[in-house]
């Protein structure tokens, strides 16, 4: 076999090497994608299968090739066309894999109801910006926002509204920050947000900021006019990171400050 071949399916080998750990992975379970990257991760097995038995087969006709005539070089031509023919296909299978793949590891990270990254996303992005913001000394402003009230909204409109509720606040923020910040689903009607290089008095402009576009949203529905009437707000408590802390006391310090803002009487930013 010669060496281009040995190494399609050396790369073939790790492509679905990576995928079977995918779809063996509990926590993929459920997915929307996982059953089309299994069909397609079962059909290239068997296509690979298959290329491989070709390919010996043709390395038996090259053995043969030195010692016939014109007429099974002709043959053998033929089969190798039609093997790079199978090796195109499989190279669009090798993409397909991957592309689902990636696809499969986005939505792990993404909060199916905002769109938003979810909280596994954020607690591996704390870390990375935790170690940086220390190796640099650079700051770094961490925030909590909680929709005030929204338990309320649940039950006097439902649960429907309450979701489109979350996705207003979601762009709403989204809206407010900077390119190279982040923000994320932490849990319920909690939003974590992150703004690296940002000093705390910098970070409450913008957590001002975040609390006014929150109020100025609108449930627009032409159906039911009396959304309009909900009136939003949001509580906030931010810190920065200390030297030499570990960012997930940043964290804890940050909730903290979000329960005096509650206590506080809600619609403010508390910093610690």
């Amino acid at each position: 076999m010669n060496t281009e071949v040995a190494d399609r399916e050396s790369d073939e080998a790790a492509v679905l090497e990576e995928i079977g750990a995918l779809l063996k992975d509990p926590q993929y379970e459920g997915n929307p994608l996982r059953p089309f990257l299994q069909r397609l991760y079962q059909l290239h097995r068997r296509q690979s299968d298959r290329l491989l038995r070709l390919v010996r087969i043709s390395d038996g006709y090259h053995g043969m090739a030195r010692h016939n005539s014109d007429t099974l070089a002709a043959r053998i031509e033929r089969e190798v066309m039609r093997l790079k023919k199978i090796a195109r296909i499989s190279d669009l299978y090798q993409r397909q894999l991957r592309e689902l793949a990636d696809a499969l590891r986005d939505a792990s990270l993404t909060d199916p109801l905002t769109g938003l990254r979810n909280r596994r996303y954020l607690t591996d992005r704390l870390r990375e910006e935790g170690v940086r913001a220390q190796r640099t000394r650079t700051p770094l402003c961490i925030a909590i926002v909680d929709v005030d009230h929204f338990k309320e909204v649940n039950d006097r409109y439902g649960h429907d509204i309450g979701d489109v509720v979350l996705c207003n606040v979601a762009r709403a923020l989204e809206g407010v920050l900077r390119e190279y910040d982040t923000v994320g689903r932490w849990g319920g009607e909690e939003f974590l947000v992150l703004l690296p290089d940002t000093t705390l008095e910098n970070g409450f402009k913008i957590g001002e900021r975040i609390r006014a576009r929150i109020a100025e949203l609108r449930i627009e529905d032409s159906e039911r006019p009396e959304l309009r009437a909900i009136s939003l707000t949001a509580s906030m408590g931010m810190t920065v990171l200390r030297e030499d802390e570990d960012v997930f006391d940043a964290v804890g310090r940050a909730d903290t400050a979000l329960r005096t803002a509650k206590h506080a009487g809600r619609n403010c930013c508390h910093t610690a």
